[in-house]
């Protein structure tokens, strides 16, 4: 029942303008407060958020990844959002951190980990808010948060690697940083090739099974393990670059794009459910007080406030489009999960559930209010059927 609301949120984002992460948030507070109200007995679902936010994430990446094209006429977009992405995030976490050090006196290392989770845009709420801009802008918000996970996972296991950052220890992190490209680029040519390869009518469920698990095992031995996941994505969506390697000469194209085309369609639904679970969830576990707590406001106001000046100087200083990219910055379900990933000991006095849900619900509602303002983009002449776009067209309709 509570899926199916969600499936109402979903297609009536585009004409609402309402992010359904909120609506989610609402169900999952409501349910909370009857089952209170009529004394249900319902088990401590906290414990499960970490597992849903990770398969999430990765669907979310992998789902934003396989979307995206990789040919020479994309580099300026990637290289415009990868900047976007990371220099913000590299200034907003290493001024705070530097701010807590010397006017709060705590160590530079844990202020960096505490803050990082809250320098990192949510893929998870920016992607699904900006359906109703044009194809392009859509394009570039998907890279930019895309990009923002994953420099953000990077960071925080960066800022948690060893006792101190040291150089030696930047040289380190930097050759696990290689090998895990190399690993990725490996291991994403051989699922693509096992996609085409099997036959069975199942195939698609292990192939995403296999991806958590080689993300898994990354993260076991602290390799920035996102990256196997966006490179994946990005092969299996532009496999058809492929076509000129004498190396691949031997593959049945036309059969790996059907199956491409397949498999992102499980992807999408496997996305939608976990994410609406992951938020429906969240909205459960929520304390009502937290929400109204004043004693943290001037916390979370400042963090907020933070986020939105760097984003609007780095806008000015691209020649971005402001009224539109400006509002498009909340803070979600990676931000949890890299705030859950903090150990007891690493974890200030000052960062509690409190800031958590009030800089997410406060960056929500900004980008919320931010696109209802914002007239629907028509579809501009020079936003042509991408190359995907048509491929799936083309799969669709054989």
């Amino acid at each position: 029942m509570l899926l199916l609301i969600s499936y109402f949120f979903d297609i009536t984002t585009n004409f609402t303008k309402i992010p359904s992460v909120i609506l989610l948030l609402a169900v999952g507070w409501v349910v909370q407060q009857v089952s209170g109200l009529f004394d249900f007995v319902i088990p401590d679902l906290f414990p499960i958020l970490p597992l849903l936010g990770t398969i999430g994430l990765i669907l979310i990446v992998l789902e934003g990844a396989l979307e995206l094209e990789l040919n020479k006429s994309k580099m300026r977009i990637v290289r415009k959002s990868s900047l976007m992405a990371f220099a913000p995030l590299l200034i907003m976490a290493v001024g705070f951190a530097l701010y807590l050090k010397y006017e709060w006196g705590f160590n530079f290392k844990e202020s960096l980990i505490n803050v990082v989770p809250f320098a990192v845009i949510s893929s998870a709420i920016a992607i699904p808010s900006a359906i109703n801009l044009s194809a392009s802008k859509k394009e570039f918000v998907t890279y930019e948060s895309s990009f923002s996970d994953i420099f953000g996972v990077i960071l925080f296991n960066f800022a948690t690697f060893g006792t101190v950052i040291t150089f030696g220890g930047g040289l380190t992190f930097l050759w696990q940083l290689l090998l895990m490209i190399v690993i990725s680029l490996i291991a994403s040519l051989l699922l693509a090739l096992l996609l085409g390869k099997i036959d069975h009518h199942i195939k698609y469920g292990p192939i995403i099974i296999i991806c958590i698990l080689i993300y898994e095992i990354a993260k076991v031995y602290h390799l920035p393990s996102l990256i196997f996941i966006l490179l994946f994505g990005l092969i299996l969506g532009n496999i058809d670059e492929f076509r000129n390697f004498k190396y691949f000469k031997n593959i049945k194209f036309t059969k790996m794009n059907r199956e491409v085309f397949h498999f992102k369609e499980v992807v999408i639904e496997a996305t939608f459910v976990i994410r609406s679970l992951f938020f429906l969830l969240f909205g459960y576990v929520m304390d009502t007080a937290e929400i109204f707590n004043t004693d943290y406001l001037i916390w979370s106001g400042a963090i907020v406030l933070t986020i939105f000046v760097i984003r609007i100087a780095f806008l000015k200083l691209m020649k971005l489009d402001i009224k539109t990219f400006l509002y498009i910055a909340p803070r979600g379900l990676i931000t949890i999960l890299l705030y859950l990933s903090i150990t007891s000991d690493q974890l200030l006095p000052i960062f509690n559930q409190t800031i958590l849900l009030q800089v997410i619900l406060m960056t929500t509602l900004i980008m919320m209010f931010g696109l209802m303002f914002t007239k629907k983009d028509k579809k501009n002449e020079g936003d042509k059927p991408s190359k995907n776009e048509k491929v799936n067209k083309e799969i669709a309709e054989a």
